[in-house]
């Protein structure tokens, strides 16, 4: 079975509980947190990861990290169910899934939006106001910057790429140029 499979089977439990005890950014905000911290640690990472280390050590190295980053209960039985089935240290693709799943449960799209250059609230706010209009939902916005792009935005969701970027209406007109000889 694929880790996206397995993580979206989690996303899916997980979501049902934090949604009915009303907890759902709470709880999604913790594990987002305690990624945070994972990335940031790759020693960490290797343990939770490692065959060789004992469990025993593994829990007691959870614990305390529980301590200092998670208040609420729904959050430390998730990370210790995690860490009981080998997977804490696959966090971040089960927080995704979460992401994925918790959106799609409250209508919400979500975009990842790349430009040249970080652009600013008012633009932000323009652009959601028009891919709300255009999808007839609630869009949450990522932002990147690329100067790769030269201009313009790209925006996918999903699987769709909308492209708006000088980078790719050189590229269109440099295909048409080679298609006049």
């Amino acid at each position: 079975m694929s880790l996206h499979t397995i993580a979206n089977r989690y996303a899916r439990a997980l979501a049902d509980v934090i949604i009915e005890r009303g907890e759902a950014s709470e709880v999604y905000g913790e594990l987002d947190r305690f990624v945070e911290v994972l990335n940031a640690n790759d020693q960490l990472l290797e343990l939770f990861e490692s065959p060789v280390v004992p469990v025993e050590k593994k829990r007691e190295v959870l614990g305390e990290l529980l301590k200092d980053f998670v208040k609420r209960e729904t959050t430390s039985n998730f990370l210790r169910l995690l860490l009981e089935n080998n997977r804490l240290h696959r966090l971040e693709v089960l927080l995704r899934s979460l992401e994925r799943e918790l959106d799609a449960r409250s209508g919400v799209v979500s975009a990842e939006v790349t430009t040249a250059r970080a652009i600013t609230d008012q633009e932000r706010d323009l652009l959601r106001e028009r891919l709300h209009k255009a999808m007839g939902r609630e869009v949450r916005l990522k932002f990147r910057t690329d100067p790769a792009v030269i201009g313009g935005v790209v925006t996918r969701i999903g699987g769709t790429v909308y492209d708006g970027s000088i980078r790719n209406q050189l590229a269109q007109i440099r295909q048409q140029l080679a298609q006049v000889k």
